[in-house]
Formats: structure tokens, C-alpha cells, sequence
């Protein structure tokens, strides 16, 4: 009934999605199994791409030839750029999406590709001989046979739904949980944990009070996340922001008897950078408000989503605080919030490939790492696709270092240290952040795509090469330009900074802080005109290196001393109890996560730079 696929993506979210067109892209035939063939790409949560370090990640995942970067922007509904009043490190753009279009943009793409087939049931089981998959288990008992295996089940291996003391099997409301797996991986030698998350309640936006609420509107000129041409925003949606208060916490405090977050029900442990309401004012009591974003789900619907009201107290006790919200007076709600328990896997048993060590062409994306958020997944699953076809094809895995994107940050992050929360990615996370800006993304990875054999990327490949080419054109005239005092001086009062005393280079003028390179070209009209036929894109690049060649330069010789290290190989047999000098914990730590590089084994909870050195010695350096 089956071929022999190269690819079985099991689980169509943000991960699977991300792996099946990174696979089939790269010229795998691909299986995406799904529960639900309505649900693919569903927004389990809030309705929203991108945000603070999530915005980079999606940047990333197109340009390696992602879809979501395109997807999010053919069907968002506000975009804002957050953190633009910081360093352009931290400069994160984030986009409110209409969640139906969302998902069904997401559909028409893949069924679009002639590589992708799909299947709907659950898979139960998977099969293994000889230490490695050779295909899946349904739920009916087909066997399905193919090379390699992504397994992205999301928060359905073993769901449990949390309503007050309502509890009920489910990997999302009104979809049933996927039984099966993780019995057999534990029966494998897998380790399992049990993580926790939550969703806020959905309201009817026709019984909402805008006006006394603060109006948060989208940019005024929005941008877009992929470097494709994709079209541009109008008409845009706003969001609102309301507060919780002294009355709507004390309503909220009735139902903590009940609630099985406080009495043990819940044994998983949640996203502590996204508590749920109830968690919020317990922990943090003397706080008389806390700030609620009341967010559109699309532009064809009245539901509406209250995000910072996540909550798995009971149903009665959700509707009578929210209606004590100013605004939500007359608030319906279309469904309570929940709170969710699912099985995981931690993800020191995998390699940076997001191979597992166990069991040979197995690999994990999303959730069932321990990760949280649709970006987080997303680029996972685009890793584990690439690689999945890797090993079917039998070359070496693509793996990003930490000073490449910050996908390889999150991958270090969770192969080497592990997590025992949700986890969720910051710019604070990336050591190397002015070099991993969302400007460049395209620059950093388009390239490195193109090498893999990634379809349809010599477009971009060439707009990469334009971008670059026009950044330096752009510096290059500048760092030449002479300028007379009189022609920026009278700006540069009004600036309130100091005034140039002689002849001097536009480039010195730039570098001053609160001094853009568009007030520049407005002052000085021979700049306009060499300006005018490059787009915005590459004039922010130019400035960005320009302003911050300093930084960046510092930057690139910290990753070239940690790339030495990264270098330096370890065996993977290796006795390390056998090696005198160690700690205790270094060789109990080692020994558990078996680092391929020196580099890996510095970044491991509980390794010391002592146990490096031993280690360096070991190495004969």
C-alpha cells in the first residue's frame, strides 16, 4: 500500500511542517502523518509569529528556505518591530497573524509539493531493527516503511487536559492525545519527563469595550520577515492593552482550592517566562495589575485572544474575574483556558544533528525536546528535516554553531545542558548577538542553504550578493565623502551634539551616537542621490556595519578563539572516570552527554574550566 519513504514526519505542527519541506526541498519523498488533516500548522496558542530572539529565529528558518517566514507574512495582520529604541542586537520583529488563514496558507503549500504525501491517524509505535527506524506503526496497524524518522508530536504523547478539577486525556482542546510512543522509547532506554504549558480563554470581540482600552497599533511602516518577495502589510489590525486588578486577582484566589496547579494535579513543570495568570498574582502578590494584550485571531473573525491570561483554575471562576477586567464588563467567552501535561524527552540524548543517540536515522524536533513556542519548533524541525535527508542520503549533518544563528544556540543549548522547564529563547541566551542581528540572517545562512542543495534559492542567493555588494558600495562612499562644517553643524546642535570645527569624512559623522544615515542624506543632497537606488534593506545593513564595526569585529575574534575549540575532537568511547584531574561531576556529566568537541564539553552544566584544562591536556594542547 506504502513506498519505502526517505522521510516519515510524524506530527504536522510548526516542527513537522518545518521538516517536511526542508526534507522534500532537499529531494526527499516525505510522509507527514497527522491526526488531523484540519489542524496542520494550527496555532495551538497565541496567534503571533516572532517577538524578542523568536523574531531572529524566523528570520533564520527563511533564510535556510523555510516556509514560515513566508507564511507569516502573506497572512499576518499587524507587524511591530520591539526593541528598536535598543542596539539593533536586540532589534526583534514580531507579527500578529490571522490564525485561520495562518494555517490554511500553510496546507496549500505543502499539499503543493510533488515530494509530500500525507496520511491522517495516529502512529503508535515505530520500527526498529537493529538499532535503527525503518518506519512507523499506526494506529489501525499499518506499517509504513521509510529510511528515517522526525518525530514532532507536540503536547499529544500522553496529553492530559487541566480545567479546575476537570482533567481529560487530549493534545489540544477537542483533539485526542497520541498513546504508544514513549512506552516504547522508555522500552528502548529513552529517559521521559512530563512538561506542562497553558492557553488562555477566547472571547467574543463583539462584547468588548475597546474604548477605554490603550491602542497598541502595528507599525507605521511595517516590514515583513522573509527575504523573499513576499507582498507587503496593509490595512492593518490593531491590538489593545488592559489590566488586570486588586478585584480581578481576589476573584481569581476563590478558585485556588480547585485549581491543579496548587493542589498537586499537575506534576509537570511549566514555562516559568509564561506563568499562568493564577501563578502570576500567588508569586508575585504585591503587584496590584498585570498588563493583558488583547489580540485579534484574524480579520474574518470576532474571537479574540487574551494573551497574559493563561489559566487552568475552573471554568466559572476564569469568566467571573475576566468580566472584572475594565473593558471585559460584558466579555463572552467562547472557551475557557486550560493548562496541559504531555511527555518528553530529554534532550541530552540526542546529537547537534537532533539524531537520537539511541536508535540510528530517529530524530526529535519541538516540543518533545522540551522547548516552547512556535518558532523554537519550527527551526528544529527544519533541522531535523535537513538532516533526516542527510543520514538517508548518507553525507555529514549540518550543524550551526552558536556564533551562526541562533538556532544553533538553542540546539548547543538543549544538546549540552539540557533542560528541566519549557524552554524559551532570548537574545540573553546568544553570546555572539550583534553578530546574529535579524538584518543579516540572509547573509549568514542563504549561502550555507545553497551549499546543502536547497531548492529555489538562487534568486535569493543573488539578492544575498547584491545586498552585500551594495552595503559595501554604500560604506565605501561614505568612509570618502568630505563634508564642510556648515553643512551638518546646524543639525548637529539641534542634536545637542558637539559641532565639527574643520572639513572632515561622513563616516566620523555617522559613528556618533543618535546621528542615522537617512538624517545624513537629507542634509546633504550628493549622498541622496547615490542613496536612492538602493532599497531600505540594504541601506540598514551598510549602517548597522558601519556603526558597529567595533563591536562585530570584537565579536568575530571571541568566535574564532571558541571555534578552536570547537575544532578539537573527543573520542565518543572515551572512559573519562579513567582520566585523573577530573571532578566527580565533570566525569558523571561527561560520561551522560558524551561531547563530540572540547568546545561542547566547556558549555556542560557542571564542567568546569578546570576540567577543560585536564581535558585540553588529555588532548595534547
Amino acid at each position: 500500500m506504502f513506498p519505502t519513504y526517505d522521510v516519515i514526519v510524524v506530527g504536522a505542527g510548526h516542527a513537522g511542517c518545518e521538516a517536511a519541506v526542508a526534507a522534500a526541498n532537499l529531494g526527499s519523498r516525505v510522509l507527514l502523518v497527522t491526526l488531523n488533516m484540519q489542524t496542520i500548522a494550527q496555532m495551538s496558542c497565541n496567534p503571533a509569529m516572532g517577538g524578542v530572539a523568536k523574531g531572529q529565529i524566523v528570520r533564520e528558518i527563511d533564510a535556510l528556505g523555510g516556509y514560515s517566514g513566508i507564511i507569516t507574512d502573506r497572512t499576518m495582520v499587524q507587524f511591530r518591530l520591539l526593541n528598536r529604541s535598543k542596539g539593533p542586537a536586540m532589534w526583534s520583529p514580531r507579527a500578529q497573524s490571522d490564525r485561520q488563514r495562518f494555517a490554511e496558507e500553510w496546507r496549500m503549500m505543502l499539499e503543493a509539493h510533488p515530494l509530500i504525501d500525507f496520511w491522517q491517524e495516529m502512529v503508535k509505535g515505530l520500527i526498529v531493527k537493529d538499532g535503527r527506524v525503518q518506519g512507523v506503526v499506526t494506529g489501525m496497524g499499518l506499517e509504513i516503511p521509510s529510511r528515517s524518522v522526525v518525530l514532532t508530536n507536540g503536547t499529544f504523547l500522553n496529553g492530559l487536559i487541566h480545567i479546575g478539577e476537570k482533567q481529560f486525556g487530549g493534545g489540544r482542546a477537542g483533539e485526542k492525545a497520541a498513546t504508544g510512543i514513549t512506552e516504547q522509547l522508555i522500552e528502548l532506554g529513552f529517559e521521559s519527563g512530563r512538561m506542562k504549558t497553558g492557553t488562555p480563554p477566547r472571547l467574543d470581540g463583539r462584547t468588548i469595550n475597546y474604548e477605554v482600552m490603550e491602542l497598541q497599533p502595528g507599525d507605521e511602516t511595517p516590514g515583513k520577515f522573509s527575504y523573499s518577495d513576499t507582498p507587503p502589510l496593509v490595512d492593518q489590525l490593531p491590538c489593545h492593552i488592559a489590566y488586570t486588578s486588586r478585584e480581578v486577582h481576589d476573584t481569581l484566589r476563590t478558585g485556588f482550592d480547585r485549581s491543579p496547579m496548587f493542589n498537586g494535579r499537575i506534576q509537570g513543570l511549566g514555562p516559568r517566562y509564561c506563568p499562568s495568570i493564577e501563578d502570576k498574582i500567588d508569586r508575585f502578590a504585591d503587584k496590584d495589575r498585570h498588563q493583558l494584550f488583547i489580540e485579534p485571531e484574524g480579520r474574518n473573525t470576532c474571537e479574540v485572544y487574551v494573551n497574559g491570561f493563561s489559566s487552568s483554575l475552573p471554568e466559572d471562576v476564569q469568566y467571573k474575574a475576566i468580566r472584572k477586567v475594565h473593558g471585559l464588563e460584558n466579555a463572552k467567552m467562547f472557551r475557557p483556558g486550560y493548562a496541559i501535561e504531555y511527555d518528553f524527552f530529554p534532550p541530552h540524548q540526542l546529537e547537534m544533528s537532533l539524531e537520537t543517540r539511541l536508535v540510528k536515522n530517529l530524530f526529535f524536533a519541538g516540543q518533545i525536546n522540551g522547548t516552547t513556542g512556535y518558532e523554537e519548533a519550527g527551526c528544529q524541525g527544519l533541522m531535523a528535516g535537513i538532516n533526516a535527508h542527510l543520514a538517508v542520503a548518507e553525507k555529514d549533518p549540518f550543524i550551526l554553531r552558536r556564533s551562526d544563528a541562533y538556532i544553533g544556540v538553542l540546539i548547543d543549548d538543549l544538546v549540552n545542558k539540557g533542560t528541566n522547564e519549557p524552554y524559551r529563547m532570548f537574545t540573553s541566551r546568544a553570546e555572539f548577538r550583534i553578530l546574529l542581528r535579524q538584518d543579516n540572517a540572509d547573509v549568514r545562512l542563504t549561502p550555507l542553504a545553497q551549499k546543502l542543495g536547497m531548492k529555489d534559492l538562487e534568486p535569493r542567493l543573488e539578492r544575498v550578493q547584491e545586498k552585500v555588494e551594495g552595503g559595501a558600495a554604500i560604506e565605501k562612499f561614505v568612509r570618502n565623502l568630505s563634508i564642510e562644517p556648515a553643512q551638518v553643524n546646524p543639525f548637529l546642535e539641534k542634536m545637542e551634539s558637539t559641532p565639527v570645527a574643520q572639513k572632515g569624512k561622513l563616516h566620523g559623522i555617522l559613528l556618533r551616537p543618535h546621528v542615522a544615515m537617512a538624517d545624513l542624506a537629507n542634509l546633504i543632497p550628493e549622498f541622496q542621490t547615490f542613496l536612492a537606488p538602493y532599497d531600505q534593506e540594504v541601506r540598514e545593513y551598510a549602517e548597522i556595519t558601519m556603526k558597529y564595526e567595533g563591536y562585530i569585529q570584537r565579536e568575530q575574534e571571541m568566535v574564532d578563539k571558541m571555534n578552536r575549540l570547537e575544532d578539537m575532537a573527543l573520542v565518543e568511547s572515551f572512559d573519562y572516570h579513567k582520566l585523573s584531574g577530573l571532578s566527580n561531576e565533570a566525569r558523571e556529566k561527561l560520561t551522560r552527554s558524551r561531547p563530540r568537541t572540547i568546545g561542547q564539553a566547556s558549555r556542560i552544566s557542571g564542567v568546569s574550566p578546570a576540567d577543560i584544562s585536564v581535558l585540553l591536556i588529555h588532548a595534547g594542547r
